[in-house]
């Protein structure tokens, strides 16, 4: 009869009636359909994250939406999403990943009709909003699936297609979003989602196996409530600082309330016998060495991509596809990188801490390059690019792979959760911070009112001092990319040595025994 796992064990014993043991030493026979399957439904949700923001002259224009109305649009989808992430990968783990596949499906293909069809500003915030709850089911649901029908050693390789969908629809985003917007009218770029929704609904419903944790944990909704509030408060915060003013009122009473929240979420989970967020897994030096891996990369890259992008529209005077097919060299080398399989082969050959230190060198490098030669015409920032998305094709599976192996297979939802707030978190830290580095350098060389590139344009009196701020726009950048760069850096060499600390240990306990 198999133990009873106590209720802070994070490596609970596994008993022989779990049904996810009858899929763990062959793998789900359809398995590479599936993944193909859950992939498309990810490609959706993350191109909603950025196909709005070429939208935004249609929307300003045709719904008379004021600059608030748009900043809502934007990120009522972010922050319900990242809110949610941490109890939609616990309520996928504890009611079924399937049932919280199909659920995010459809609220998402729900909240697709409802923002192609508004004819207010109000109307799609909220249809927005709700796009943001499928989202965050969809986003943890997905990769803990993967984690299921897939055998350990094809984890790698599954994780790494997994990210480069990632990386797929974040290029992809603005490009989809400027074809439709030349084409159609802009509620096309929302209604486009109903067809991939109906598809991935049906061959879920017919080909993805129900898993779930089969101890069936008590409901934690104390926790759910607390970890929606505090990460939601946290992501506005870092929202926020940039436009408002980190000293504002609205900025340090949102982040207090976050941090007040987020403690008190620490502790409850900490005193509960069984808890949504197990405080234990972060004694296992995998877990630890890839989250602070996995927060510092993409605060790194997220940060200096949005920056670059400013940089190509701004400075280099491209329009938004263009500056988007301008970024897209990125993604193509993550994808070309990782549905090759090159990667996760360098990954089995070189072992999990060198591939992520080897990765985010690589990364370094490419902000670098960016860097340094950006000024000088597009040749430097493909440089960048391609370095970057090798470093990201590389690391990020790596990193993924190690954050959920780190937990339970019966966890997988929440390992999932971890995952994905981690990458808002890093994201959104990086913009603000990496901009502020940019802002700050640009205002102490340009002695002018305006503190952005736009604003600083328009009242420039001749070509010359249109030049001195656009130089000056291209310092702050080059200093705001190295201070990414060092972020990157940084984050692999710790992530690589705390994990090759939990290699040698794993060994010396395996030889003892």
């Amino acid at each position: 009869m198999p133990s009873k796992p106590t209720p802070h064990d994070p490596h609970p014993p596994r008993g022989p009636q779990d049904p996810e043991d009858s899929l763990a030493p062959q793998g789900h026979p359809q398995r590479w359909l599936i993944l193909g399957v859950i992939c498309l439904a990810q490609l959706t949700v993350l191109l909603d994250n950025t196909v709005l923001n070429v939208a935004i002259p249609s929307l300003t224009r045709e719904l008379g939406a004021a600059t608030s109305d748009i900043q809502w649009m934007i990120n009522a989808y972010s922050l319900v999403q990242s809110g949610l992430l941490l109890t939609a990968g616990s309520a996928a783990d504890r009611y079924g990943r399937k049932k919280m596949l199909i659920t995010g499906l459809a609220l998402f293909g729900a909240g697709s009709l409802v923002a192609g069809l508004a004819d207010s500003t109000g109307q799609l915030i909220a249809a927005r909003a709700g796009m943001g709850v499928g989202g965050a089911l969809l986003l943890t649901t997905t990769l803990a699936v993967a984690m299921q029908i897939f055998t350990p050693d094809e984890h790698p390789k599954a994780i790494g297609i997994w990210s480069a969908v990632n990386a797929l629809g974040f290029a992809a985003g603005p490009l989809l979003g400027g074809f439709m917007l030349n084409h159609f009218w802009w509620g096309a770029i929302f209604l486009l989602n109903l067809p991939v929704a109906a598809l991935g609904l049906a061959a879920v419903v017919a080909l993805v196996p129900e898993s779930k944790n089969p101890r069936g944990d008590r409901p934690d909704a104390l926790g759910a409530l607390l970890s929606t509030i505090g990460m939601t408060a946290l992501v506005y915060a870092i929202i926020s600082g940039p436009e408002h003013g980190w000293t504002s009122g609205r900025v340090l009473v949102t982040a207090g309330v976050a941090l007040v929240v987020l403690a008190a979420f620490a502790y409850w989970e900490s005193r509960i016998p069984y808890p949504m967020l197990d405080l234990h897994f972060f004694r296992d030096r995998r877990f630890t060495g890839a989250v602070a891996g996995a927060v510092l990369i993409t605060f790194g890259m997220g940060g200096a991509l949005f920056l670059l992008t400013q940089h190509l529209q701004f400075v280099l005077g491209y329009g938004p596809l263009e500056a988007g097919l301008r970024t897209a060299p990125l993604a193509l080398s993550v994808v070309a990188l990782n549905f090759s399989g090159l990667s996760a082969k360098w990954t089995a050959r070189l072992g999990t801490p060198v591939s992520i230190a080897l990765g985010m060198v690589l990364m370094s490098a490419g902000l670098v390059s960016i860097a340094r030669l950006a000024a000088h015409g597009y040749g430097g920032t493909l440089l960048g690019l391609l370095l970057i998305g090798a470093g990201c094709a590389v690391a990020n599976p790596a990193m993924a792979h190690a954050i959920m192996s780190a937990i339970p297979r019966e966890k997988a939802g929440v390992g999932a959760g971890i995952n994905g707030t981690l990458a808002e978190f890093g994201s959104g830290l990086g913009v603000a911070v990496l901009g502020a580095v940019l802002n700050s350098r640009f205002v102490a060389l340009i002695p002018v009112a305006a503190n952005s590139l736009p604003a600083a344009l328009a009242s420039a009196g001749s070509d010359e001092e249109r030049g001195r701020i656009t130089d000056a726009f291209s310092s702050g950048l080059e200093t705001s990319q190295l201070v990414g760069a060092v972020a990157v850096l940084l984050g692999g060499l710790l992530a690589a040595a705390l994990l090759r600390r939990a290699e040698r240990a794993d060994s010396a306990v395996a030889v003892s025994a």
